[in-house]
């Protein structure tokens, strides 16, 4: 009940667009107007071992000493999309102690790792020239969860080529270019009447001197405020409550079915599946039918 006064923000993209460095220099910014900050960094657990580096603590020192922010690493522990498993419960702890500002800042996320999107209110996507974006970008994929698209590293060559490939991307496909938009029909709109909906920005960053951060605060700031205005803040919050619930429900069914199944199920339904005699998602409603 003490939640969802909170802005979550989250900060996405592949490794090596400087996604720790920028979020390093947002949380000061926000801590220049007033905000209280937590930061949840998720790192990559090692499939062989298990452990994790934990490193994000040790590339924002400069945040160090400020009792105004708080950092959490959190090791992904095998968990897919980007995050651990319980990162969206240690965000809204966050929350409900009165943190203003909650960035979560993903693992290095592919394609297909868009779990940020159903915890956050902003979800920013970090790109960086140089790293194949120009192939990358047309196959979109995380791309469409992006509130806001940002080309960190701005000053290297091929940040324009980057923006280019970005912008092609919206063309081609069109929808994602807008969000949140209300009683407008994308497919057949009168092309002099704008969508009143969220326009995705491109907004480029040199996280490391700091330059363009400004600007992207004020960006993801007049996001939140469309989402106030447009009452989707209610809205994102109301799906993201029913995406958890049906996440729990979903991992609490399974180890209940397992904790149930007999040591006689259990060895019938794997030689099932050895044997080959039939698809596993057949198998699993033929075993749904005879427990009715």
């Amino acid at each position: 009940p003490y939640t969802g006064r909170a802005h979550c923000i989250g900060i996405t993209g592949a490794p090596g667009t400087g996604k720790s460095t920028l979020t390093s220099k947002l949380a000061l910014a926000f801590r220049k107007t007033g905000n209280k900050v937590a930061i949840l960094a998720v790192d990559p657990s090692s499939p062989f071992s298990g452990g994790a580096l934990l490193g994000d603590r040790i590339r924002m020192r400069e945040l160090s000493g400020d009792k105004e922010i708080f950092i959490r690493s959190m090791a992904s522990r095998g968990h897919l999309g980007g995050v651990a498993r319980f990162t969206y419960q240690v965000a809204s702890v966050f929350d409900a102690v009165g943190y203003d500002i909650i960035l979560i800042e993903t693992v290095g996320a592919g394609q297909g790792e868009v779990e940020i999107a159903s915890m956050a209110h902003t979800t920013l996507v970090v790109e960086a020239p140089g790293l194949g974006d120009e192939i990358q970008a047309n196959k979109a994929g995380i791309l469409e969860i992006a509130d806001i698209l940002v080309i960190n590293k701005a000053d290297l060559p091929g940040a324009v080529k980057t923006e280019q490939a970005l912008k092609s991307v919206f063309a081609a496909n069109g929808a994602p270019i807008y969000k949140h938009v209300r009683d407008v029909d994308l497919n057949h709109h009168n092309e002099e009447a704008e969508p009143q909906g969220w326009k995705t920005p491109i907004c480029k960053t040199t996280a490391v001197a700091n330059k363009g951060v400004s600007e992207l605060q004020q960006t993801i700031l007049g996001h939140a405020d469309f989402l106030r205005e447009s009452g989707a803040w209610d809205e994102v919050r109301q799906t993201q409550y029913e995406q958890h619930f049906y996440a729990a429900l979903s991992e609490a069914l399974l180890e209940q079915w397992k904790t149930n199944l007999t040591t006689e199920e259990q060895d019938s339904l794997v030689n099932q599946l050895n044997e080959k005699s039939t698809l596993p998602i057949i198998l699993v409603k033929n075993w749904l039918s005879e427990k009715e």
